[in-house]
């Protein structure tokens, strides 16, 4: 490490502590790279926990962050301050991730046909959303997300974790409503598939 980057370093240190929000976003549109870095500190943990929701795996989850991230240092200039500065980088993410999905459209298919099995959906729409988490460690969760297919996973996300309606799900994902529902419903019985398999696997490895 030369001296220029220790200093670097030093003062990125010494900023990370005590610079608050309003400034941290200030020193990013003057494109300040101490501060570009301190944002990404603090925020990379949330959103990377967000990105594994929608991603199939870390890798992939990392390389929608790093696009993100790219996409929120772009449009500070945009943010009006006006609103929670996190729930303004989630949107980003959660956009990016569903572009990442739009763009990989052959492999990630979100198909726009309500088939779903009577059965399955009439249980699923049984299950309450506290009940699939309860007692369950976050990363079994994050888990059992990233096994659902494409389709149900993101729908499942946009419904469950970022409050859409179907309407919005269908406008943003360009499916019917029906499609929503049908996908929501479906990863909830997936879902809770998955989790128990987690935990009778938890429980046969004691």
């Amino acid at each position: 490490m030369n001296y220029s980057t220790s200093i670097y370093v030093q003062v990125a240190e010494n900023l990370s502590g005590s610079m608050t929000e309003a400034e941290l976003i200030h020193g990013c549109v003057k494109q300040d790279r101490a501060c570009q870095k301190l944002l990404y500190e603090r925020y990379h943990g949330k959103m990377m926990a967000v990105c594994l929701r929608y991603a199939k795996n870390r890798d992939e989850a990392k390389d929608i962050m790093n696009e993100a991230f790219m996409k929120v240092y772009g449009n500070l200039r945009n943010f009006g301050h006006t609103g929670s500065f996190e729930g303004w980088v989630r949107r980003i993410m959660v956009n990016t991730a569903i572009d990442h999905l739009r763009k990989n459209r052959h492999e990630y298919l979100i198909v726009n046909t309500v088939y779903a099995n009577h059965v399955a959906v009439t249980r699923a729409e049984e299950v309450d959303d506290e009940d699939i988490f309860k007692d369950i460690r976050q990363e079994d969760i994050i888990r059992a997300i990233q096994e659902l297919s494409p389709a149900y996973r993101t729908v499942f996300n946009l419904f469950v974790m970022e409050e859409f309606t179907h309407k919005e799900i269908a406008e943003k994902l360009d499916i019917s409503e029906g499609t929503s529902k049908s996908n929501l419903a479906k990863a909830k019985f997936n879902l809770k598939k998955n989790l128990s398999q987690f935990i009778s696997k938890a429980k046969d490895d004691k």
